[in-house]
């Protein structure tokens, strides 16, 4: 599969994460609450990895694909072109999102409502410090990617591995909502925070650092449990079957790690 193809899957599955999940907040949030919301950001985790999946892997997040890079289940020269892709899904997503906010009467100030930016102290959901902030965004990051390379880990039950990660970013979000809205994504933060500005986009720092921080240590981590998961580096062309490595996301079939 070309690496063309997979950036636009991936792409797709971002959008639909951050239009979904975030979209549920802005739209919904005052009628499903913090377990709806929570609920959606699963719920558009789980439908696009078995719609896309099986093209791109299912990523929609630049700490997942650099998790998975770290861990040796990804291959490292295509992590730009899938962030590139995530991070253009999400602003796209979150620019859809405000007309459409825009349509309510009134209208909608992204400035002003926040169009469900992650944010902390004054910009807390619930005033969480930045401390508090920290530690919450990167051990949810560390523990969303466990779960990711556990689910897909040719050991795994991989055929329910999209469920399993779903329901795990759903939870996440039941915990992680009061304190900043929940990223462990950062293009889900970079799509709103671009539109609200100010102090949005002051605090994006964090929801870059953190979810990369903890994904990295989930790689790390994985690579020392399960060493024989690791794609051979250092040759051309496709690995033989004995190198085959889970489907890195959806885990609906085993694959071969390739770029395009």
């Amino acid at each position: 599969m070309s690496i063309g193809r997979r950036a636009a899957a991936e792409l797709l599955g971002t959008f639909w994460l951050v239009f979904a999940g975030v979209g549920s907040a802005v739209i919904a949030g005052n009628r499903i609450g913090a377990a709806g919301i929570a609920l959606a950001f699963g719920l558009s985790v789980l439908t696009m990895v078995y719609a896309v999946g099986h093209i791109s892997g299912g990523h929609f997040n630049p700490a997942v694909t650099v998790g998975l890079a770290t861990a040796g289940r990804f291959p490292a020269r295509d992590v730009l072109p899938y962030v590139a892709a995530q991070l253009v899904g999400g602003f796209v997503a979150a620019g859809v999102l405000l007309l459409v906010a825009n349509a309510m009467p009134g209208g909608y100030s992204a400035p002003e409502s926040g169009l469900g930016a992650n944010g902390f102290g004054e910009h807390s959901p619930a005033g969480y410090s930045a401390p508090g902030a920290f530690l919450i965004e990167v051990v949810m990051s560390f523990i969303f990617v466990m779960v990711i390379l556990g689910a897909t880990s040719k050991r795994g039950v991989t055929g329910l591995a999209g469920v399993a990660i779903g329901l795990c970013l759903t939870l996440i979000h039941l915990v992680t909502i009061p304190v900043t809205n929940c990223s462990v994504n950062p293009a889900r933060s970079t799509g709103p925070a671009i539109f609200v500005g100010g102090w949005a986009l002051g605090q994006l720092w964090m929801f870059w650092l953190c979810p990369l921080f903890g994904a990295v240590v989930a790689g790390l981590a994985a690579r020392l449990m399960e060493p024989e998961q690791v794609v051979r580096k250092g040759r051309a062309g496709p690995p033989g079957p004995e190198e085959r490595a889970p489907h890195p996301v959806a885990g609906l079939a085993t694959q071969p790690v390739r770029g395009g």
